[in-house]
């Protein structure tokens, strides 16, 4: 009988053998970096974005290289990361009516649905949350249960933080072309705040501090860190800024793009490529403060080894697919929204610099989390437990995934990329076999490998996929909803 065997024994099993499995459970970290493509990071072929840290965690740990959402926007997938169960394909959606986004499956934790924080609490873990998203502060989303530490870092994107109207707004137009720059200057304190300013290494300063107050605490910690960085607003400080940006660049700073096309939306090049510019920018901040936690963690003292993943919730476009599209449309779900990263590093450090082409889940980062501390949910799991594959154990490959993000649908397998809305409308197919998969759609030449796709997505939904209808002004430039 192993340490998680002793977990779920009856409450009879002597008491040092629960002393002894509680003891061999690793310290967790868990470390999301939300719209952050797998594309700009040094582990997945990057050679222009900083992320040496990243680089240095990836050396030391598995890197999954087929890894993908299985819901998505931002609190869809973080029902999925603090339940362990999908939220695909969002039924029983009720909608927060205070709430500034309306889409299917965005809506609170269940009052009724376990969660991984409390199962691990119940497991003996001391338990810790912080966050610089803002959708979590709205009130009664509910994900702070289980957590006996948590903190909301203020002050990204629409966050009503501070008054814009101690700044010139003048001033404010003349610099960015977003509307949210009033907001932008206001909950930053200024045009050239410093780093400190941004929320990131706020949020990473307080999981420092958790571990530092809990370095003499017997029991295993898990810490789990959200970062709203890279995601819009895309500013980065001026120091990340200076690496990526083009000095000649003299137009306005894009703090947001309309998920539209490049066709739709007049942006010039040299636009984009200062959106990009802050985009790295903030990936590379993201890095630096990754890389001052695990810092902290090594020099913790706890005497425990660290199983951590690192990941993102989705990615975004940057007019550099098929389409042109900008953004993270629900219709347009090409690599640039689906091609996520994740990096484990198990506790022993077993499967080391290997690389996957597994294809797995957000999901599945809950079901491994679970998985090292010995203990699940009281309604399941619906993830695989990656472990196995680092320790060279059994492992039961998928043969295909899927989601759902507002009324459209994606699934891949090894050789089809598929997406539509649930209407099955503006169908793309991409064959991943092809020389460049993605140059162009071949969903009316294969009509028998679309069904396919639809039959999987049905089969993985229970059978229909659930209408909900959207607001009029999401339901405009169709098939981008």
């Amino acid at each position: 009988m192993d340490r998680r065997d002793f977990l779920f024994s009856s409450a009879a099993a002597p008491l040092a053998a629960q002393q002894a499995a509680a003891a061999a459970q690793p310290d967790i970290l868990v470390i999301v970096s939300d719209t952050l493509r797998k594309g700009f990071l040094a582990p997945y072929g990057n050679r222009v974005v900083r992320t040496p840290n990243l680089a240095a965690l990836a050396a030391e740990s598995a890197v999954f290289e087929r890894h993908h959402p299985e819901c998505l926007p931002t609190i869809p997938t973080r029902r999925t990361l603090h339940s362990g169960r999908r939220a695909f394909p969002f039924r029983n959606y009720q909608p927060v009516p205070w709430d500034n986004v309306y889409l299917p499956g965005w809506q609170p934790m269940s009052p009724n649905e376990d969660t991984v924080a409390e199962s691990l609490a119940r497991a003996g873990y001391h338990c810790c949350f912080a966050s610089d998203v803002p959708h979590y502060f709205v009130p009664g989303q509910n994900f702070t249960r289980g957590f006996h530490q948590w903190d909301f870092i203020r002050g990204n994107a629409e966050d009503r933080y501070r008054s814009p109207a101690a700044f010139d707004q003048a001033r404010v137009k003349q610099r960015y072309e977003s509307g949210r720059g009033p907001m932008q200057v206001a909950n930053l304190g200024g045009f050239e705040p410093g780093e400190m300013a941004f929320a990131t290494p706020r949020t990473f300063l307080s999981v420092m501090k958790y571990v530092e107050e809990n370095r003499t605490n017997p029991k295993p910690l898990y810490l789990y860190v959200d970062t709203f960085h890279p995601h819009e607003s895309w500013e980065a400080p001026r120091e990340y800024y200076d690496l990526y940006r083009d000095p000649a660049y003299k137009g306005k700073t894009y703090l947001t793009v309309p998920y539209r096309t490049l066709h739709d939306v007049n942006i010039p090049e040299e636009s984009l490529q200062d959106i990009r510019a802050h985009y790295s920018g903030l990936i590379t901040m993201v890095d630096h403060w990754v890389g001052r936690l695990l810092a902290k963690v090594r020099e913790s003292g706890r005497g425990r080894e660290t199983l951590i993943l690192f990941g993102s919730d989705h990615g975004t476009n940057f007019g550099d697919n098929l389409e042109r599209v900008i953004g993270k449309p629900a219709g347009a779900l090409y690599p640039g929204t689906m091609d996520i990263p994740l990096i484990v590093r198990h506790p022993g450090r077993k499967g080391a610099g290997k690389r996957f082409p597994q294809l797995t889940y957000t999901v599945d980062v809950p079901a491994t989390v679970c998985a090292a501390a010995g203990v699940a949910p009281k309604h399941g799991l619906d993830g695989r437990n990656l472990l196995p594959l680092l320790e060279g154990g059994r492992f039961e490959a998928r043969e295909y995934v899927t989601c759902r993000y507002s009324n459209c649908v994606w699934y891949r397998d090894d050789k089809n990329w598929f997406f539509s809305n649930i209407h099955w409308q503006n169908q793309r197919l991409f064959d991943l076999e092809a020389t460049e998969p993605f140059a162009k759609t071949i969903a009316k030449a294969a009509p028998e490998r679309v069904a396919l796709a639809r039959k999987r997505i049905l089969q993985d939904a229970g059978g229909d996929l659930p209408v909900y209808p959207l607001k009029p002004t999401d339901q405009t430039k169709a098939p981008f909803i």
